[in-house]
């Protein structure tokens, strides 16, 4: 079988004998690719979900503010603000405002913010970053998270959640109110929300019963988010489904048609993954890349292998995070330093630590192997070189390829 990985803003092709592979089954993905990209997006604006169509609710509000996800998110906002900022122009709305949900990010250079958003919307609207220093406390919620959130978001009149909807190592999904719990909230409140990325529940595909993510809820309900708009992607990074309306009802329903897509299950498990984190962005750091160890680590045996292609132009792309993923190989020394104090950047450090405890983490990257080693990880230049030399070493080898690891959730 022949394969296309992301790597960056290329592809690498990948050929793995048909007998190693391991097949897997999707719950339905015949959504996929039925309508044209323009065609989901007015169909979701026609069909609000629990909700009057968005001209109708921002009727001559004067000061609108849409939450448009960060250059580290694939979501192509530039796709369907023009539909979202139409509807808004025909109701007398005085001004527009994006707002790009950095939550501990980096900021963007006025070209990213005018690609994210695109030209015309660049002309039209008033684009600006999330500013870290513009907080005010609005409230806790009743897992104890103060919500210290973005001046300019609520003091606005009328607030506007945008995003795409996949799966989160543990915050369950994205989408919905996530755009305003990290997106623009402060260093305080993300750290406080992610610090319960240590409970159980607390995983890729879980909504309900996850803590995370009810807190995130919470905290949208107290910015009182007047509408979402979300969007499903494909593997090329196409819209294929698209959801709005009333948050959260909207975001269930397109969580719904999610998994119909992406949950994926398999009669066997894998002595070797492959798989990358989508390309260019969510490749751009490995604080970033992470998120598609974390989706296929059940797919791997015992003592097996996971093979992520990710760039990392940008490196570690967090400082905590490079911090601690010096100590990636102690991951009893890890946990326990975050049970005694919760680090951002210091989560995701834990979490591939606690893989290492159990799989092989062989990477290729931009990382040069002296980085590479110390993270516990090794480094690899050619993925179908080592994959043949595995496969010369037992022929027997059970292989899966997940061209694109952030997608999907692995049921067994």
């Amino acid at each position: 079988m022949n394969f296309e990985i992301p790597f960056g803003k290329q592809l690498i092709s990948l050929s793995v004998p048909d007998k190693n592979i391991i097949s897997f089954k999707c719950r339905d993905n015949k959504e996929s690719g039925l309508k044209e990209e323009q065609d989901l997006i007015i169909d979701a604006l026609r069909n609000p979900i629990s909700s009057p169509n968005l001209a109708e609710l921002a009727y001559r509000k004067k000061d609108v503010c849409i939450l448009v996800s960060d250059i580290t998110r694939p979501c192509p906002s530039y796709k369907f603000l023009p539909y979202l900022v139409k509807e808004l122009k025909s109701a007398d709305v005085s001004s527009i405002k994006i707002v790009f949900g950095l939550g501990i990010h980096r900021p963007h250079t006025q070209a990213e913010q005018i690609k994210l958003a695109g030209a015309g919307i660049a002309e039209d609207c008033k684009l600006m970053d999330f500013d870290k220093n513009k907080c005010r406390h609005i409230g806790g919620t009743s897992y104890g998270t103060p919500v210290e959130a973005s001046e300019e978001v609520i003091d606005s009149d009328f607030l506007i959640a945008t995003g795409n909807i996949e799966y989160h190592y543990f915050a369950g999904y994205s989408g919905g109110a996530k755009a305003f719990m990290p997106g623009v909230c402060s260093y305080n409140s993300v750290c406080a929300n992610h610090s319960m990325m240590l409970e159980e529940s607390a995983r890729a595909g879980e909504f309900t019963g996850n803590p995370v993510r009810q807190d995130i809820e919470e905290a949208g309900r107290m910015a009182q988010i007047n509408f979402i708009f979300n969007v499903i992607l494909d593997d090329s990074k196409k819209i294929i489904g698209a959801v709005a309306g009333k948050n959260n009802e909207a975001l269930l329903q397109g969580i719904s048609i999610y998994d119909r897509i992406y949950e994926i299950s398999s009669a066997e498990k894998a002595d070797i993954v492959i798989t990358s984190a989508g390309g260019y962005p969510k490749d751009i750091n490995l604080y970033q890349a992470q998120k598609a160890l974390e989706n296929v680590k059940d797919i791997v045996k015992d003592g097996g292998v996971i093979i992520l292609a990710a760039e990392c132009t940008e490196g570690f792309g967090e400082d905590k995070f490079a911090e601690w993923m010096q100590e990636a190989k102690d991951f009893e020394g890890l946990f326990k330093k975050i049970r005694q104090k919760f680090v951002l950047g210091g989560h995701k450090a834990v979490a591939i630590s606690k893989l290492l405890t159990r799989a092989r983490v062989i990477l290729y990257s931009n990382f040069d192997s002296t980085a590479t080693d110390k993270m516990g990880f090794k480094k690899i230049d050619d993925i179908g070189a080592f994959i043949d030399g595995k496969l010369r070493e037992n022929k027997d080898l059970r292989l899966a390829v997940i061209p694109n690891g952030r997608f999907i959730k692995y049921c067994g």
